[in-house]
């Protein structure tokens, strides 16, 4: 107290504080209207209110309007992160996924840069759909990124792989620790000095620039994924033991015929299949899934470093796992042959795919046969010798190839959207040689989405009349924005279509697929389709899946993956054990907090995998730089031509490799002409490997000819 006696500004402040933050009405006020307010008339109470009303604007309690503080909430602001462009402006991805994003031209950024969580104040639409806005506040600046490490005689810098961050990152020697010209390395940022450099200090040293390993490492740490768990973590998992099979009065399927179906090379195994037929004709199929939720108990350090993390992260050779390997891959993997604790939905299907009754409850298994799609495939296609391998399940392989068929035409019938993206399956061995093919998407493979969609349904369905604080999972409409520019994508590939004003429907989406199916464009209508759709999240509230044509739906099949899963496994026990009122309780508020913590985690880990796959094939493709590939006019712009390659790869021919020319792109029409020569999407051509940026990890091809 005698402290503040003896300094009258902190006094004053800390009462001004409380005062201003009451006074300012919606209409806001000028500093003399306060200081006439707060009836202020000597210098030092006039300092004081005048650094309250900083304070003020820093917790984003007021906010200044043209010299009026007005309340933060009235000012019309938007958070949200920014993603900046090597050309200098960048874009708002606002909180709010509801929103579309904000353009930010280069002299509205005021200091922020790309990766910072920041609020802006929209200004007017700008001419590509996107609102146009300044940044008036950061939030939170950016902590750390990766890039490589170019030495001086006394200092160096840190040149960044995010093209975005426009600046690099002066490193005094005192924080280099050890680094040397060409090492990758993570940089923690310290200083944003105005006008010049941000100063920051490097914590990691990845490895050599263009290592695989160094740049695999580089794509994880920029994305902010953890490749380690804690130490208490890895000693909590490695502690668990089984636990004796009567606890929690479980069903008992063990009896039962379950296997497994996933990749040769998957080892976190959370879902299993039983299926057999009813005395009516039914089927009764049971999806049974790992019950992580006894192993993770709720705001565990386990459960804690789960959520942070989300999601499991899937590389071309390697998978950081959401939970730790003893988990994952151990007491919670449905491995051929051992008793697992498992949450079964077991389903009556009737003949024309319907749910007509159907039992959730605690259980345990054991799977007789850990089985692969290759394995699957070949029982279907009628190989002898795996027939023969596995002739005990093969009644059961038949009976689910024909309850797969039933709800294939179920979904199709509703109209469910069924893209068919070219993704590619990269293969690293152990020598560090790549492969890239397609990824073939079998009737094997159809087995299992059917099966887990039907559950994810059912199960959605039965919390939904619960009334239970719920992680869905939602899939909005697109916007009349987006299906208009896909509408005029398609026709310039020479498709017309006529969708109502009133708004697109699954149907329509799906329709259009089975129009261009085994065409030159159906890999880009499919593609162009995916950028069309909202992205699919998790959300507290039921909004309806768009891509499945369902009123209902969540994600129940992949706890050992997905954070999502484990959160409604834990309602499910809720509801089945009589303890409703407890969920409720706890959830109620923080079900929106994992919603959005969730998704982010999901979008991460997207980006991360994409990069990934982009690094792996810039690798693939650098072997075979002077090799002739065939391919299809992907995209057409005013500095080149996108081809894809067969394999999935996408390079661009650029406009000055073309033979000499005048060339003139029609944004209208999607090509890029020379009146001798033309490109259009959807077109054949040959084109040469020219080389390969791995820093950007892009591919450059040269044209040979039209096929």
């Amino acid at each position: 107290m005698g402290f503040l006696g003896r300094n009258p500004i902190i006094f004053y402040f800390m009462e001004y504080y409380s005062e201003i933050r009451q006074l300012i009405g919606d209409e806001g006020k000028t500093i003399k209207q306060i200081f006439s307010a707060l009836g202020l008339k000597k210098g030092s109470e006039k300092d004081a209110a005048r650094a309250a009303i900083t304070q003020l604007e820093r917790d984003c309690v007021l906010f200044c309007d043209g010299g009026r503080y007005i309340p933060f909430k009235k000012a019309g602001l938007i958070k949200g992160e920014l993603r900046c462009h090597e050309r200098g402006y960048a874009f708002l991805v606002p909180e709010n996924r509801e929103l579309s994003d904000f353009f930010i031209p280069p002299r509205a950024l005021n200091g922020a840069i790309g990766g910072e969580i920041v609020f802006v104040k929209p200004k007017s639409a700008c001419g590509d759909g996107n609102d146009e806005a300044e940044v008036v506040r950061i939030v939170k600046r950016r902590e750390s990124l990766v890039g490589v490490y170019q030495a001086e005689q006394n200092y160096g810098f840190v040149i960044p792989d995010d093209r975005g961050f426009l600046m690099d990152v002066f490193i005094p020697y005192r924080n280099a620790h050890g680094a040397v010209t060409g090492d990758k390395v993570s940089v923690k940022l310290l200083r944003f000095p105005s006008g010049r450099n941000p100063e920051g200090e490097i914590d990691r040293i990845l490895g050599k620039q263009y290592e695989p390993n160094a740049e695999e490492r580089a794509i994880l740490v920029s994305h902010g994924i953890p490749e380690n768990f804690p130490q208490d973590v890895i000693d909590y998992a490695e502690g668990l033991t089984y636990g004796a099979l009567n606890e929690g009065d479980r069903a008992d399927f063990r009896h039962e015929q379950i296997i497994t179906i996933d990749g040769e090379s998957a080892r976190d195994l959370d879902d299993a299949i039983s299926l057999k037929t009813l005395g009516n004709g039914h089927f009764l199929l049971g999806v049974h899934i790992a019950d992580v939720s006894y192993y993770v108990p709720e705001d565990s350090s386990i459960d804690r470093e789960a959520l942070r993390r989300g999601t499991s992260v899937y590389l071309p050779d390697a998978v950081i796992p959401m939970l730790p390997r003893a988990l994952s891959n151990g007491l919670c993997s449905l491995n051929e042959g051992e008793d697992k604790f498992t949450l079964s939905c077991v389903m009556e299907v009737d003949g024309e795919g319907n749910v007509v009754d159907y039992k959730i409850c605690e259980s345990v298994i054991r799977s007789c046969h850990r089985m692969t799609y290759t394995a699957v495939d070949s029982i279907i296609n009628g190989d002898e010798a795996t027939r023969t391998r596995y002739a005990d399940i093969l009644p059961l392989v038949e009976r689910m190839k024909a309850l797969t068929e039933i709800l294939i035409s179920k979904r199709a019938a509703r109209g469910s959207v069924d893209l068919d993206v070219k993704e590619a399956d990269i293969f690293v061995d152990a020598s560090g040689e790549i492969s890239i093919t397609p990824l073939n998407r079998t009737l094997s493979h159809r087995m299992i989405e059917e099966f887990m969609i039907l559950a994810n349904e059912t199960v959605a369905e039965f919390v939904r009349y619960a009334e239970l604080p719920f992680l869905y999972r939602v899939h909005e409409a697109p916007s009349a924005e987006k299906v208009a520019d896909f509408a005029d994508y398609l026709k310039h590939l020479g498709i017309s279509v006529k969708w109502s004003n009133k708004g697109i429907y699954p149907k329509d989406f799906a329709k259009l697929l089975d129009r261009v199916e085994g065409t030159n464009v159906y890999p880009l209508v499919n593609r162009v389709m995916l950028r069309t759709m909202s992205k699919a999240k998790y959300y507290p509230e039921n909004l309806g899946h768009f891509g499945l044509a369902g009123d209902c739906y969540c994600h129940f099949t992949s706890p050992i993956r997905r954070y999502p899963d484990l959160v409604v496994h834990r309602a499910l026990k809720h509801v089945i054990n009589g303890r409703i009122g407890e969920w409720v309780d706890k959830y109620s508020e923080n079900i929106y907090d994992i919603a959005q913590s969730t998704s982010e985690c999901e979008r991460r880990a997207d980006e991360a995998e994409r990069d990934a796959d982009d690094l792996f094939k810039a690798y693939y493709m650098k072997k075979h730089i002077g090799e002739e590939f065939s391919g299809i006019v992907s995209g057409v712009t005013a500095f080149g031509v996108f081809v894809e390659l067969k394999n999935t790869v996408e390079g661009l021919i650029k406009i000055e490799t073309l033979p000499r020319a005048r060339y003139v792109f029609d944004k209208k029409s999607y090509s890029l002409s020379s009146g001798r020569l033309s490109f259009r999407l959807g077109e054949e051509v040959n084109v040469m490997v020219a080389g390969v940026s791995m820093a950007e990890k892009k591919v450059e091809f040269i044209f040979i000819n039209k096929l």
